[in-house]
């Protein structure tokens, strides 16, 4: 059995303009509003797997497409390509420790966007793998309640010191701790045990900071471990899900719609 996937029947695309970038952006469903940030290489379709599981389960998704081909699915060389690009994108600072990244204003935008023109009282961001980390930067804004950090893996881990960074400026983390107070923000968190990419120094750093702020969901890929999951195990809520009872990836992307129900669905 292979992870969920999904085409992009149904999606409407239409480019969105926010702090001076333009990127389309595919949209679907009714009710509360998530924004959903590929991980590379892009749109592919197991990331339409879980965009439209986001569907089903009442949410209105939002995917920007800033890099990739939306719809193609992912192969060696394709990625490749698209990690080639990233690496040297302004837009992104792959490698940049303590750094303010534009995209983060975009996303920001779109979130603002999104959270006037759908019910509740915001949105939910999910970023995974190299757009993990954005999420984080996006709930700087108010418009952003429940931000999800799937393997965040920005900065590129090469250094102690980019391990240990969370991927944000400490500014913006700085507006994220204050949040986690004066607004009762929660911050969930999601990676593989052996996960060299999605450093654990960086989810100490986040724990540090956002102290029970900060729910994280950690699955073994330890040798021998009950899941079966191999010690190159990533992509928690895409590449890993199987529709079968006990999969603990399954069980992880259920408790990411909790947590934006909890969030985002006022109580009655």
């Amino acid at each position: 059995m292979t992870a969920p996937t999904s085409d992009l029947t149904g999606w409407r695309a239409a480019p969105f303009t926010g702090a001076g970038r333009t990127h389309d952006c595919y949209e679907k469903g009714d009710g509360p509003g998530v924004i959903l940030v590929p991980e590379i290489p892009g749109i592919t379709p197991q990331v339409l797997g879980l965009a439209d599981h986001l569907v089903e389960q009442g949410f209105t998704v939002v995917m920007p497409s800033p890099f990739g081909t939306p719809g193609k699915p992912m192969t060696g060389g394709y990625t490749v390509g698209v990690v080639a690009r990233l690496c040297v994108s302004a837009e992104f600072r792959a490698f940049a420790t303590n750094a303010h990244r534009p995209i983060a204003d975009y996303l920001r935008a779109l979130a603002r966007d999104l959270n006037a023109r759908t019910p509740g009282p915001g949105v939910g961001v999910i970023g995974m793998c190299f757009t993990g980390g954005f999420a984080l930067a996006a709930a700087v804004d108010d418009a952003v309640i429940a931000p999800v950090l799937s393997q965040p893996s920005v900065p590129m881990p090469l250094g102690a010191a980019r391990r240990r960074d969370p991927g944000v400026s400490e500014a913006e983390l700085a507006t994220v701790v204050a949040r986690t107070t004066d607004a009762n923000l929660c911050v969930l968190g999601l990676r593989f045990s052996e996960d060299g990419v999605a450093a654990r120094e960086r989810f100490a750093t986040l724990r540090a900071r956002l102290g029970d702020a900060f729910e994280v969901i950690e699955l073994d890929s330890s040798p021998g471990n009950i899941g079966g999951f191999k010690k190159g195990a990533h992509s928690v809520l895409t590449a890993e899900v199987r529709d079968i009872p006990g999969n603990q990836a399954l069980a992880a992307r259920d408790r990411v719609v909790a947590f934006l129900r909890e969030r985002l669905v006022p109580a009655d």
